[in-house]
């Protein structure tokens, strides 16, 4: 049986990074729901995510992406996270959102756009330098529509190039994690369209890129827990960005769509060393038509229950039974863990933690969703751009 004060252990230790876009309007490419008390500014965001880490205690750091959390002073933005009891996390590059990117950013055909492109992802890298942040997520928009638009090996050598030249300026304990999506908004060749593409690029650059996995950028019924234990054993899982989706979209809550996935690519984290590796576990989701905070409090709660699971898997016994080739009795083994209550489990780590044992409940009774509609009247309301 698993070491309940190790497993409580394990889950105290964890951190669950949160997106400061998730804290202003969001949705899909074809509407964006305002909602009242959004931040209008990127403290207005840090305040809020001092809240989800206030009720979950285990969400201390927050990403920025640029230039949607673009300030002036990055360094007393950080120390306006320090002050509410945050971090500043990834530094998330956006080149996809300019008109010059329509035909690519760093694989784009002109030379001067190629350079325009990667002038914003070192400045990114200047930004992690102020803010102390370890980490620059790169996830690229780039590829093609349509067969002979463009030369597919030659954007490959482009990729390369600039990956290379964001590589050579990190610092000694930054890394760069790339990110993949095997469509959307190109469809016919995207440039780093899966796991594999990104791992290459990674794996000639150095130990400094890894690979992030995003749970909902593959297509339906992939084995997102077999990249995971591969990139493990590599050596080249960096970050997680969680969330899912239903068909071939994401940024729903993580473990909105299947929670039984979401436990198994835990299993597979705990099994690889992961929980202690290093590995970043970022939330990247829109909430388009549910209120923001409760939705990522919620969806912290989420990633944390498949955690607890994972850890509560009798590694001995399953590992007796597949020696054996018990294949219904290796099966069992995970089931059995998989449909463990874990909630008062968790109720008595956030206790231990000090805080309440239901953060949903108590984020309701804290009157924070009241004051910040109260407050936060004109400005403009933070969004993502689109």
């Amino acid at each position: 049986m698993s070491d309940v004060p190790a497993v409580k252990a394990a889950l105290k230790s964890q951190a669950v990074e949160t997106p400061s876009w998730a804290y202003g309007n969001s949705g899909t490419r074809f509407k964006v729901f305002a909602q009242p008390g959004v931040p209008r500014t990127p403290q207005e965001k840090l305040d809020d995510a001092a809240q989800v880490h206030a009720f979950t205690g285990v969400a201390p750091t927050v990403a920025l992406h640029i230039p949607w959390d673009t300030v002036e002073d990055y360094g007393a933005l950080a120390k306006y996270a320090e002050e509410r009891g945050l971090k500043l996390g990834a530094i998330n590059s956006n080149v996809f959102q300019d008109d010059d990117y329509k035909l690519g950013s760093v694989t784009h055909p002109d030379p001067a756009v190629r350079r325009k492109a990667l002038g914003h992802l070192l400045e990114c890298v200047d930004i992690m330098d102020a803010t102390g942040s370890r980490d620059l997520k790169l996830w690229f928009s780039d590829g093609t529509n349509y067969p002979g638009q463009d030369d597919i090996a030659a954007r490959q050598d482009r990729l390369a190039e600039a990956l290379g030249a964001v590589y050579e300026r990190l610092g000694e304990e930054q890394r760069m994690l790339l990110e993949y999506k095997f469509f959307e908004p190109a469809f016919y060749t995207t440039d780093v369209p899966d796991w594999g593409t990104a791992y290459a690029h990674c794996l000639k650059l150095g130990p400094k890129a890894q690979v992030c996995v995003d749970t909902g950028h593959h297509a339906p019924g992939t084995n997102i827990e077999f990249i995971v234990a591969l990139l493990l054993r590599e050596g080249k899982l960096g970050a997680f960005d969680f969330n899912s989706r239903f068909y071939a979209d994401d940024d729903l809550m993580v473990g909105a769509a299947d929670p039984f996935q979401l436990f198994r690519i835990m299993y597979e984290v705990v099994r690889g060393g992961g929980l202690t590796s290093g590995v970043a576990f970022m939330l990247d989701q829109c909430h388009n038509i549910e209120p923001k905070i409760p939705a990522i409090i919620r969806s912290v709660m989420n990633v944390q229950e498949a955690t607890a699971k994972a850890l509560l898997v009798d590694r001995d016994a399953l590992a007796v039974a597949q020696r054996e080739g018990d294949v219904l009795g290796a099966n069992a083994v995970l089931m059995d863990a998989y449909n463990t209550d874990v909630r008062p489990l968790l109720a008595e780590v956030r206790e231990e933690l000090g805080i309440a044992a239901d953060p949903m409940a108590a984020y309701r009774a804290s009157g924070w969703a009241e004051r910040i509609v109260a407050e936060r009247v004109g400005g403009q309301q933070a969004g993502w751009g689109a």
